[in-house]
């Protein structure tokens, strides 16, 4: 059975944020570990510093996971049938992302009701660090 969210969704509807943060030295070194992921840009602050960066910055994959989760947890995995996102800014250390999500679009596609959803990331100072689109089975 469908969820009545999810039937009644419509253009304009604005899903609940995911707050996430703040990041910090710890929680990037562990990510680091979970993704494989061991460039030295993310954990070594003197590496980050010779590359000219002012201080260690999050894994870009990081951010990504956590714009997923918008419209997973809104609609449920199994419904996500599309998700991109493109880096519009690094998320730095102490940084506090919030991730919002707004249906842009409700269509018809092979006999299924679909939504499109603009999402984006954006750091407590109203810098944005992520903006993709999603696209989820709405029944």
């Amino acid at each position: 059975m469908t969820p009545a969210h999810l039937t009644a969704a419509q253009v304009g509807d604005v899903l609940p944020e995911i707050e996430f943060g703040p990041i910090t030295r710890g929680m990037l070194a562990l990510y680091a570990g979970a993704s494989g992921d061991h460039n030295l840009i993310h954990i070594d602050l003197d590496m980050a510093k010779a590359s000219g960066m002012p201080d260690v910055f999050a894994q870009g994959m990081l951010s990504f996971g956590v714009l997923a989760r918008v419209p997973t947890e809104w609609a449920g995995a199994e419904r996500l049938k599309a998700f991109g996102a493109r880096f519009v800014s690094m998320t730095q250390v102490h940084d506090l992302i919030t991730c919002r999500g707004e249906i842009i679009e409700v269509f018809e596609v092979a006999g299924t009701r679909d939504a499109k959803i603009a999402l984006t990331a954006m750091a407590q100072d109203g810098r944005k660090t992520l903006a993709g689109e999603a696209i989820v089975q709405l029944s």
